[in-house]
């Protein structure tokens, strides 16, 4: 018999205190890991998770070394012949930076208005956490048939360089039948989703150098090139004037959607104004002949995320700075390559480079493409758990960001995944004032839950 929704949600009120209390430990750790002076966070806070793991129910949890950031397993193995679900998620952040822009402080998380802002509540510390918390209350209840493996990387923000060797490395200890993963967004509160599949991800760092120091502006201005300046156009020409990306060779393996697939893709943005409202935009920009869903979910974007430059202090310092950097970025469509991409787009920038200037390219791990096999058992399942828990079947939709671990671990261990993403859009993930909706956060730890207890019915077998 499956655990009455009644008493769940007595379980959920009375307790939520607490697990408020344990996520916002969590989250008061700057585990960030895109950049080299948080390595004590980042063992602080997978320390943490792994108490917790034990805390929550895990027979055994432990912290396991990869050639870059640890990751956390735990297990609780109730019947070798039930089948084995691995939870994925990551305890590592990005930089809280521009903080001046938060209302308070990232790492003291802090609950307004139904909301726990902090940054990682939602991307991606809230999201796992929601596992641990329905594999506590299956445990307590005498209800948990199903095996369940944890793997908590901290390197995700960076593109899981060391993750991949460790599944290599470790494939008996990771063996199951799905993986399931909490890493994504809804469509709405109203509108209960799943996700289909997640875009790729390549990006490069440029440096232009031009003379080796700077120099005045009143005596070289006018026969010096200027970084800055042949910088900025040739990022200027990377997009044409509909907008469309014009390095040749970038679409070349992008699968074109006939028009019934189009028709089909399920159309998350319905209001526009309101939409550029919400995300503070006076109109929306992008790719002419897509609407605004297909152009974060099924066409490959270039963005430009900083250039750094020059003098950029209180007053005036008029020089010609020596060198100019930025940071660009590609996400990328089903049959795309993250390693042919960055080459094209590397290949592309040495040869628009002027004669005046040096140009340095680093391209960072990229992540491939990934789509969701809507045919699998398991995700039928999942798909009866939303249901059961919104009273409404979930909207079918592709996810914009990226999650490489998907196309690794099918690729590695056979595995294929499931992905049931709670965050929603004005969690404004990777920004400032990051938060969770608590409602998404009770409702995620019930669907998980009734996830495993289908499971455990008897609707799929053991693989």
């Amino acid at each position: 018999m499956m655990i009455a929704s009644d008493w769940l949600d007595q379980y959920l009120n009375i307790n939520q205190t607490r697990f408020i209390d344990e996520l916002c430990d969590l989250l008061r750790i700057p585990s960030i890991s895109t950049t080299a002076d948080h390595g004590e966070d980042i063992i602080q806070c997978a320390l943490l998770v792994k108490k917790l793991l034990l805390k929550s129910g895990c027979e055994f949890a432990d912290v396991l070394s990869t050639s870059g950031n640890p990751v956390v397993y735990g297990e609780v193995i109730p019947d070798q012949n039930k089948p084995t679900v691995l939870v994925y998620g990551h305890y590592d952040v990005v930089p809280a930076d521009p903080t001046d822009l938060w209302e308070t402080d990232p790492f003291k998380p802090e609950l307004r208005h139904g909301r726990l802002y902090a940054r990682g509540a939602s991307d991606d510390k809230g999201q796992f956490f929601m596992h641990l918390k329905a594999m506590e209350i299956l445990i307590g209840k005498k209800k948990l048939n199903t095996n369940i493996k944890f793997l908590i990387e901290g390197e995700e923000e960076t593109g899981s360089p060391g993750l991949m060797p460790f599944m290599r490395e470790n494939k008996n200890l990771l063996q199951s039948d799905i993986i399931l993963i909490s890493d994504g967004v809804m469509l709405s509160k109203e509108t209960p989703s799943i996700e289909t599949g997640f875009r790729g991800f390549c990006a490069v760092d440029l440096e232009v150098s031009g003379a080796s120091r700077e120099l005045h502006s009143g005596g070289f201005g006018g026969i010096v090139a200027n970084p800055i300046t042949l910088l900025s156009k040739m990022l200027a020409s990377l997009h044409d004037e509909h907008n469309r990306i014009c390095i040749p060779g970038f679409y070349a393996d992008v699968l074109d959607l006939t028009d019934e697939e189009r028709q089909n893709q399920h159309t998350s943005i319905v209001n526009e104004e309101e939409y550029a409202r919400k995300i503070g935009v006076k109109e929306f920009w992008g790719e002419e002949g897509f609407n605004l869903t297909e152009r974060i979910t099924i066409r490959p974007t270039l963005e430009m995320h900083g250039i750094l430059g020059g003098y950029t202090d209180d007053g005036i310092k008029s020089i010609i700075p020596s060198k100019a950097e930025a940071k660009i970025s590609s996400r990328l469509v089903p049959n795309q390559s993250s390693r042919v991409v960055s080459e094209i787009i590397t290949d592309y920038l040495k040869s628009i480079a002027p004669s005046a200037i040096e140009l340095k390219t680093v391209c960072h791990p990229g992540c491939e493409p990934y789509t969701i096999d809507i045919n699998n058992p398991y995700f039928k399942i999942a798909q009866k758990a939303i249901e059961d828990v919104y009273k409404k079947p979930p909207v079918l939709h592709k996810d914009g960001g990226s999650l490489p671990l998907c196309y690794w671990v099918e690729k590695e261990l056979g595995i294929k995944s499931i992905l049931m993403g709670f965050g929603l859009q004005e969690d404004n993930m990777h920004g400032p004032n990051e938060s969770f909706d608590l409602d998404n956060f009770n409702n995620g730890i019930k669907t998980i839950l009734r996830f495993h207890e289908y499971l455990e019915r008897g609707s799929i077998q053991k693989c």
